[in-house]
């Protein structure tokens, strides 16, 4: 149910923290572009289980528009930081 899915957005998004918090430390340029990565993979992960919530009507229409605005948002600041760091090998 609602739980499951609540539960799977907290891991994913969290991670996406944790993973950009663990490239502040990391060993080479390849390491941090790679926790990007991750973090970036952890945020489409949320993504889909906003629309999972959506989907089942856990959420509303208008929580899920604004859950996966800002989603979204921090995905193009993970595309643009990953696409400077390659850029800046």
């Amino acid at each position: 149910g609602r739980g499951v899915l609540v539960n799977q957005i907290v891991r994913s998004a969290t991670s996406i923290g944790a993973n950009i918090h663990e490239a502040n430390y990391a060993s080479s340029k390849a390491d941090f572009i790679n926790k990007f990565h991750i973090a970036l993979k952890e945020c489409i992960e949320t993504e889909y289980w906003i629309e999972m919530l959506a989907g089942s009507n856990a959420i509303t229409e208008e929580e899920s528009k604004a859950l996966l605005q800002e989603s979204g948002a921090i995905r193009r600041i993970l595309v643009k930081s990953i696409n400077t760091a390659k850029n800046n090998m």
